[in-house]
């Protein structure tokens, strides 16, 4: 079978290639997710919930590099695709624990806290299944992963690849 100009996929334009204009600032945001990496490692928040983690934020930011980076990253980190796909419905899924998701929840708010301003009864709900050092490297994590996708939305400069 052919290809024809109909059954191209869709390209979606860089319009800023961070790396290359304000690559300053590009190593400053790597440098702040190995930090947040550093933190998650030190209070020993589980790898799998880290991506997926990641990737509701993403979801929700409508980030399509991010949700398939992190989709693909919870895979390599043992995550089932049962629960990989599940994450944008955790709230209806009986896949997650309680603890998990307490941090997917917080992982909304947090997301949205220009609409939600992070309510006490959202932090208490995490902090009921988290230590403040647990609570304080998830939230790391949580504004890191906004950060990297308020970056890509805006910028297009990076693109998911569609694999073989």
């Amino acid at each position: 079978m052919t290809t024809t100009q109909q059954d191209t996929r869709h390209q979606i334009p860089t319009r800023l290639d961070v790396d290359a204009t304000v690559p300053s600032y590009s190593k400053a945001m790597a440098h702040l997710d190995t930090t947040a990496t550093r933190e998650l490692d030190r209070v020993g928040f589980p790898r799998g919930l880290r991506d997926l983690v990641r990737l509701r934020a993403s979801q929700i930011n409508g980030c399509a590099y991010c949700v398939d980076l992190h989709s693909n990253d919870a895979a390599s980190a043992g995550e089932s695709a049962q629960r990989i796909n599940a994450v944008a419905v955790w709230n209806e899924s009986p896949f997650f624990t309680e603890r998990e998701r307490a941090a997917l929840r917080f992982t909304e708010v947090v997301t949205r806290v220009a609409e939600t301003h992070v309510p006490q009864e959202e932090y208490d709900a995490v902090a009921a299944h988290w230590s403040p050092d647990e609570v304080g490297a998830l939230l790391a994590l949580i504004v890191t992963i906004n950060a990297w996708n308020g970056l890509a939305v805006a910028s297009r400069a990076w693109e998911p690849a569609l694999a073989d």
